[in-house]
């Protein structure tokens, strides 16, 4: 659910109950998004994964799905024969 801000301020304790049945809550001023409000067990979460830290570009792509389990074999027949 989007907040704005005022609304946000007036009916906190809502704002609280929400995002922890329903998942983030976002918060905007002025129109534009500016927080969300996130359950403590999920902000862990994210902060655990990256282990409270930007992980550097390795580290982001090998945090990836893991990708062996495509079947990325090209067929081994030949291409068809294309008049230029």
């Amino acid at each position: 659910m989007v907040w704005q801000l005022q609304e946000a301020k007036q009916r906190f304790s809502e704002l609280v109950r929400r995002a922890e049945r329903e998942g983030p809550q976002v918060v905007t001023r002025h129109g534009e998004e500016v927080v969300v409000v996130v359950p403590v067990e999920e902000f862990r979460r994210m902060s655990d994964r990256i282990g409270g830290r930007k992980p550097d570009f390795k580290e982001f792509l090998m945090s990836g799905p893991d990708l062996s389990v495509l079947d990325l074999e090209r067929p081994k027949e030949m291409p068809r024969d294309i008049a230029l």
